[in-house]
């Protein structure tokens, strides 16, 4: 990639390289939100926050996940959680089986308008 290609990160801790441009963080999405709707830039950041906060006990959507119940965005997609069973599995570095723990995940399905929306 371009020398201006900036590093992100996945929700695993991959790392991902993006270049400038294709990456907007939430101060980005603030001003685009504040531009759009009058609200100071102050205030689309705090709805922002409100909605996709990630701290204990806060963000609209989070909540709802951590309650077990799905958030459906006609048009755009749906949030919710999933469940991996315990699983056995190898450590690469020695060989021994190993078991992986049952983990709890979130998931993101973008509705049929977004994937041809994206897709064109």
């Amino acid at each position: 990639m371009s020398s201006d290609a900036t590093t992100s990160y996945t929700s695993a801790g991959n790392e991902r390289r993006v270049n400038e441009g294709e990456l907007v963080n939430k101060k980005e999405m603030a001003e685009k939100l504040a531009k759009k709707t009058g609200l100071t830039k102050t205030k689309a950041a705090e709805v922002i926050e409100e909605v996709f906060s990630t701290k204990p006990g806060e963000g609209i959507i989070a909540v709802e996940l951590d309650a077990g119940r799905k958030v459906e965005i006609a048009g755009f997609g749906k949030f919710g959680t999933r469940s991996r069973s315990a699983r056995k599995g190898h450590n690469p570095a020695t060989g021994e089986e190993i078991t992986i723990a049952a983990t709890k995940y979130a998931f993101f399905k973008p509705a049929t308008g977004l994937r041809r929306r994206v897709a064109e």
